[in-house]
């Protein structure tokens, strides 16, 4: 091509949509990825997620829910063989490696061992290292066996091209999470999840979009494990939803797969429904009792 050195043509497409953002950078790419983590192969199902992530480029990543562990476990003991420090340990450090390397940042769920407490947690890590860790707050099926409960609010950090909001998984049944998060200002929530209920975090999670006006990036785990009496399949279609309650990105429900999509965070930030109505401004907390 007439112009273009040898070294611009042999870019790839990763490449190329990498130099973009760099002389587009308010264009925001983000991206939910969907795995099938190998039970207690933390290191393996690391390496699979992150050559996933390799494919394609964007500002921000979600991994699912214990995306380098997996998720039946069978006993505390197991669970917290396989819980590690925030920010100090393996799998945060591999993060933080990944995003210096591509510039980005990255959402993941993963077992958090503190002192003899134990948390099912998510972690916000970028090109400079870790940013924010949550605990999940409402515990689903067996996981009040092995995790203790959350212990800290929402919060919201500012990563530059959006401010991000973190749930977990059945944390998407109540409204309370994503608006507690929407209240503070985040553009998107990620959403870290290993999902087995049919369909249903799926259209809530398209709901709280909806209702907060914000973007919500939902990334589920695929396959399944029977590592006791009950086998859990896990129901994949991951998604990406806009402020508007719209699909801008949803997955398989049985396979490996990523999916990229740009949005433009600032759109989450007026909460005008009419010219006399806002999302926000238009709450009666004087009235509700919680």
């Amino acid at each position: 091509m007439p112009g273009l050195s040898d070294a611009s043509i042999a870019l790839n497409a990763p490449d190329l949509e990498r130099l973009a953002l760099l002389l587009y950078p308010e264009a925001m790419r983000i991206g939910v990825a969907q795995t099938s983590p190998l039970f207690g192969e933390r290191a393996a199902n690391t390496r699979r997620a992150l050559e996933l992530l390799s494919s394609e480029a964007a500002n921000l990543w979600v991994l699912p829910e214990f995306f380098a562990t997996g998720y039946q476990f069978t006993s505390k003991d197991e669970a917290r063989a396989l819980a590690e420090l925030i920010p100090d340990g393996p799998t945060t450090a591999a993060l933080a490696s990944f995003c210096r390397d591509q510039s980005c940042f990255v959402a993941a769920g993963l077992p958090e061992i503190s002192g003899d407490r134990q948390f099912n947690a998510s972690v916000l890590v970028g090109p400079d290292g870790f940013i924010a860790s949550y605990r999940k707050i409402h515990l689903f099926g067996d996981e009040s066996l092995y995790f203790d409960f959350g212990d800290r609010p929402f919060e919201v950090a500012d990563i530059g091209p959006a401010r991000v909001g973190m749930m977990i998984c059945f944390d998407h049944l109540f409204p309370e999470s994503a608006r507690s998060l929407s209240l503070l200002g985040a553009d998107v929530i990620v959403h870290p999840a290993n999902l087995i209920l049919p369909d249903l975090a799926q259209r809530t999670m398209t709901i709280r979009a909806l209702e907060n006006g914000v973007f919500t990036a939902t990334a589920n785990r695929v396959g399944e494990e029977a590592r006791s009496d009950t086998v859990l399949h896990y129901t994949g279609q991951s998604q990406i939803i806009s402020p508007r309650g719209e699909i801008l990105a949803r997955l398989s429900p049985d396979r490996e797969e990523i999916a990229v999509v740009e949005i433009d965070p600032t759109s989450a930030r007026s909460k005008r429904i009419t010219s006399r109505n806002d999302k926000h401004a238009d709450r009666r907390p004087d009235l509700y009792r919680l």
